[in-house]
């Protein structure tokens, strides 16, 4: 359970369907033991009576201006002053743009103008808004200006449409806000993590891959933001959304990933290659798609390049986390991995196992360094990503002293 003692959370809910969930969202966040106010717009109380969250967060519900009962009738810059975190959830393609531009023409908008508190937002909208340009254009200026962006996910939609666009479920923006609290252990950090799967084509048609679905790579990104690190995340490909506050790079072989990492290597901190990178690639890539012609078909393999070992081998490398994934000997080829490239640390886990690994929401590692080590989990994934990020930071700080 995140822990939220004591943190006063404004929760602002806009015109979309999702409002729904936010009265789930208001019970969650005072489960964790926060203080709640809610402030709602005309539209979000088209889907959702002020009344519900009145009972949920056993208080009074804003949605005036001008309110006569508020403190010289100025209950705008009262809650903005109140509040340690404001939250809009959902946030409607109109609320960001409206966020965005600086308007403050009804109570919500006005407060995100005159809190000096963290800014989050939850977005909540069908697939297309989301993706449309001017969407992202408005989102792009507010991550510049510190704003919190948490998802969305991606999933069915109200429309009957699937894709991203789904507001976060009321558990993940719960860990979410708490992360606005978390320990700034590396702060102003720069951390380059790799994290999913890479391809490597056959044919137009047809790729090389394994089963890694990048939820591990993508909660350290999320768990090192949360520490006050500079993230950035070069991701293979993955139906994942983009962890608050951290810097996404999609590419889809190795060879792109190791372009991407070195591109970005010698401005990183701490490199954390979480990704499963194929370790063989075509020979030669069919210009066509092949044909079913034979019984069997030789493929004709050659090694990828290293992109942990390269980074590790640089002149002044960053502090350098590896990850191993093992069915079986797990701690002896780890610690023969970290030995060999020469890594600062690496973090095993046993894969084909059910429950954790590949695809699964929850992991343990066993975390290997000079002289040392540590059990984590079994846990969610970002959970342990935490503890990892922990020990990570530990670690570096450690040799930095030095």
């Amino acid at each position: 359970m995140a822990d939220l003692q004591g943190r006063r959370i404004l929760l602002g809910v806009t015109g979309g369907i999702a409002a729904y969930k936010s009265a789930d969202l208001v019970r969650r966040l005072k489960d964790a033991g926060a203080d709640v106010r809610v402030v709602m717009t005309r539209g979000a109380m088209e889907f959702v009576r002020p009344l519900t969250f009145q009972a949920v967060s056993g208080q009074p519900v804003h949605d005036s201006l001008l309110d006569p009962q508020a403190e010289a009738a100025m209950g705008h810059i009262e809650l903005a002053r109140w509040a340690d975190v404001v939250l809009l959830a959902p946030a409607t393609a109109d609320a960001l743009a409206r966020v965005a531009h600086g308007l403050a023409d009804d109570l919500l908008t006005t407060i995100c103008l005159a809190t000096e508190a963290p800014l989050a937002v939850a977005p909540a909208m069908n697939r297309v808004m989301w993706a449309h340009r001017a969407t992202q254009d408005n989102l792009a200026v507010l991550r510049r200006r510190g704003v919190h962006v948490f998802g969305p996910g991606a999933g069915d939609q109200a429309c009957g449409e699937v894709g991203a666009g789904r507001m976060l479920e009321p558990m993940e923006l719960v860990q979410a806000v708490a992360g606005l609290f978390s320990e700034p252990l590396l702060q102003g950090v720069s951390v380059l993590i790799t994290a999913g799967p890479t391809r490597e084509p056959i044919d137009p048609v047809r790729y090389i891959t394994n089963r890694s679905s990048g939820k591990m790579g993508f909660a350290v990104a999320q768990a090192a933001a949360a520490a006050g690190a500079r993230v950035s995340l070069v991701a293979g490909p993955c139906a994942l959304p983009t962890p608050p506050g951290v810097e996404r790079v999609d590419v889809e072989t190795a060879q792109e990933m190791l372009d991407a990492v070195t591109a970005r290597a010698g401005e990183a901190q701490i490199f954390v290659a979480s990704a499963a990178v194929a370790d063989y690639r075509l020979a030669q890539v069919a210009a066509s798609k092949l044909k079913k012609s034979r019984d069997i078909m030789h493929l004709e393999l050659v090694r990828n390049p290293d992109i942990l070992g390269t980074v590790a081998g640089m002149p002044n490398p960053p502090f350098t986390v590896g990850f191993a994934a093992e069915t079986d000997n797990m701690r002896a080829y780890a610690e023969d991995k970290r030995r060999g490239k020469g890594l600062d640390m690496i973090a095993a886990n046993w894969v084909g196992r059910p429950g954790t690994g590949f695809d699964a929401d929850e992991n343990a590692l066993e975390v290997l360094w000079e002289g040392g080590g540590a059990s984590l989990g079994p846990a969610g994934k970002l959970q342990v990503a935490r503890e990892l990020i922990r020990l990570v930071a530990q670690r570096y700080h450690d040799r930095v002293q030095v």
